[in-house]
């Protein structure tokens, strides 16, 4: 094998794995990527996690007794001599008591940890669909500036070729082209530039904003060149009918309706304290021999004994009204929240519902109209039959129609987020139900 061939065949087969390295594929950040990246390093949720973990085993502690209570004492002690064996009634004690709390307190108090515990689930899903929703508005951001800066950018050249046009016209004066033409192109070309930097500031900063929640590696990768399918699929017939019996799904809904079962409870506790609270006691006496040298018998004494909740106007009453009253107010709470959570999304709704309109004006008449005139303008200009200025104010008005229409889909895609988590659904979380602890 000649030295030529000896060289030539390990660079063909170099250049051969190189090309096949998917390393050569541009990397490109997909919005269901970023989703998934900013919900898995999202700290509140492994705070909710800890804080039901936490209100559960609180749950079974307010669900035992209390400690007993232990005395020990000297009883009936002489003060002239201070002599254990002196009197017969001197003795040497140790007590057990045990308190009862009020009817099913207990229960209850353990009851309402657990649907504390039970309101964590609903608030994380909560939390998981605002991630989404915000998440994914700041990805159709990134994606917006990306796309209006590239066709911008793919329309500079024109803008160049026209201030060429301008000058070469001006200066062989074979195209009747004036100076003030010139001015307005490089003009037209600062403009173009200027608007150019004030997308990368906002690109910039919704990277930033993405990088909050994904990292800061993957918040300055580019993003897919299309919105995501599913944000741009149509609604579903009916939905303003069955409104309702979707918003009460909600995950903040149903946290609710966990708050306010805690404070149900929290009315039965209060109901509780008109039930007498009881304690069981139990107390042992050594006694010593008598001085003559006898014995005397040590004493053991037990008892019961409870409260009198008879003068119930000015606290037991109060707090049952208290309670009752929070109760209502947690209600009405969850009305206000149902009625947020409808205006909202009937207003996304009213609003995709426009943006549909708009975009399909754009795509099917407007933009055709533009790039017509534009052209036109342009053809009729290089034919010394049109004005410059009409052909530079026709091409702007196209490239403005054009980055007006991105940032439509990319608002009627952030509607239809808003839209999704106003509507999530979460009825395959049970609830927590108190059944067994009614009296």
């Amino acid at each position: 094998m000649s030295l030529l061939l000896r060289l030539i065949k390990p660079a063909f087969l170099g250049a051969l794995l190189l090309t096949s390295l998917p390393g050569w594929a541009v990397p490109r950040l997909e919005l269901t990527g970023a989703i998934d990246a900013a919900i898995e390093n999202d700290p509140w949720l492994r705070q909710s996690v800890q804080m039901q973990s936490a209100l559960l085993e609180e749950s079974i502690a307010d669900g035992a007794l209390p400690d007993p209570r232990m005395t020990l004492g000297a009883a009936n002690l002489p003060t002239d001599t201070f002599d254990t064996g002196q009197e017969a009634m001197t003795q040497a004690t140790i007590g057990f008591t045990q308190r009862i709390p009020r009817g099913n307190s207990r229960q209850l108090a353990s009851a309402k940890k657990e649907e504390m515990a039970g309101v964590q689930p609903f608030r994380r899903e909560n939390r998981r669909a605002l991630v989404m929703e915000t998440v994914t508005h700041l990805w159709l951001e990134v994606w917006r500036s990306e796309r209006s800066i590239r066709l911008i950018e793919g329309n500079r050249g024109l803008f160049e070729q026209l201030e060429d046009v301008a000058e070469a016209g001006y200066t062989s004066a074979t195209m009747g082209s004036r100076q003030q033409d010139v001015i307005r192109a490089s003009l037209e070309l600062t403009r173009l530039e200027d608007r150019l930097t004030a997308l990368h500031s906002q690109q910039a900063a919704s990277r930033e904003a993405l990088a909050e929640w994904i990292g800061l590696d993957q918040a300055q990768l580019s993003v897919t060149d299309d919105v995501p399918h599913e944000l741009l699929r149509v609604f579903p017939l009916g939905w303003a009918e069955t409104s309702t019996e979707i918003v009460i799904r909600h995950p903040s809904i149903r946290a609710t309706d966990q708050l306010i079962d805690a404070q149900t409870v929290d009315v039965d506790l209060a109901r509780q304290t008109y039930k007498p609270e009881w304690s069981v006691s139990a107390q042992y006496g050594y006694r010593e021999r008598a001085p003559n040298g006898q014995d005397r018998a040590d004493l053991f004494s037990v008892g019961i004994g409870f409260d009198l909740p008879i003068f119930t106007s000015n606290r037991q009453d109060r707090k049952l009204n208290a309670s009752l009253a929070r109760l209502e107010a947690a209600k009405t709470e969850r009305i206000l929240q149902i009625q947020g959570l409808q205006a909202k999304a009937r207003a996304a709704v009213a609003r995709i519902e426009r943006l549909d309109d708009r975009i399909e004006l754009y795509e099917q008449t407007l933009l055709p109209q533009m790039e017509e005139q534009a052209s036109a303008a342009l053809t009729a200009y290089n034919n010394d039959d049109g004005d410059f200025a009409e052909a530079v104010r026709a091409r702007i008005a196209e490239l403005n129609t054009q980055v007006e229409l991105i940032q439509m889909i990319a608002e009627r895609a952030k509607n239809l987020a808003s839209f999704r988590y106003l509507t999530t659904d979460t009825s395959d979380i049970p609830s927590f139900s108190l059944n067994r602890y009614q009296d």
